[in-house]
């Protein structure tokens, strides 16, 4: 399998101060923010946020595979798998209702591609499956993600997406769907209702 090269510029983590910063940049633009150190430590968080019961959509990310969130909630878990429900319907006639299912669940789970230390998030999608519950259509957002993804502006941000995550994305769906990806939207949120939007950042590389 061929390996896929990206900048270092892309995965440096950033020192604390930084990261201190890009925390309240993001708590002044009404995200609730968190700092763990490990992706155990993620999941943790994330599953204490969740009442048991909750319906839970796991969007599909790198992010929460490598952190074992999506399989806490997706494999039998006290939660309502929102992904599980949605997949079992017959997408050539309960589409619409698959579209229902996963963008408006109490918890959307995902990542982000960027955090910008302006405070903002900005998350990419080849289709708009991810960004409908992300936007407005989920009660509460958790994003998680790793700290490397913290950039100086949103042309860092959009110069990341093109230049390093959509480089790995391609190279994973190919291996695992046997097709390219693309950046078929882009959503940016600089703004959010406080008590909506929880994000946890990893202190070290994980996902992309």
């Amino acid at each position: 399998m061929a390996t896929t090269t990206t900048s270092d510029r892309f995965t440096t983590l950033p020192d604390e101060k930084t990261l201190a910063l890009a925390v309240t940049a993001l708590e002044e633009h009404g995200f609730s923010v968190e700092i763990v150190d490990d992706p155990d430590a993620a999941r943790e968080a994330v599953l204490a946020r969740i009442p048991h019961g909750s319906s839970v959509m796991t969007n599909t990310s790198v992010t929460l595979a490598e952190a074992g969130i999506a399989d806490a909630i997706n494999d039998g878990g006290p939660y309502e798998s929102a992904r599980n429900a949605m997949f079992a319907l017959d997408f050539a006639t309960q589409a619409q209702e698959m579209k229902s299912i996963g963008g408006q669940p109490e918890y959307a789970l995902g990542s982000v591609h960027e955090v910008s230390r302006e405070g903002a998030v900005v998350i990419a999608s080849a289709s708009v499956s991810r960004l409908a519950a992300c936007a407005g259509g989920a009660a509460n957002v958790i994003f998680v993600a790793g700290a490397q993804k913290l950039v100086p502006t949103l042309e860092a941000a959009h110069q990341r997406i093109y230049q390093h995550s959509l480089k790995l994305e391609d190279a994973r769906a190919q291996a695992a769907y046997g097709q390219h990806s693309q950046v078929g939207k882009v959503l940016e949120i600089h703004q959010e209702l406080p008590g909506r939007i929880h994000i946890v950042l990893i202190r070290q590389q994980v996902g992309f």
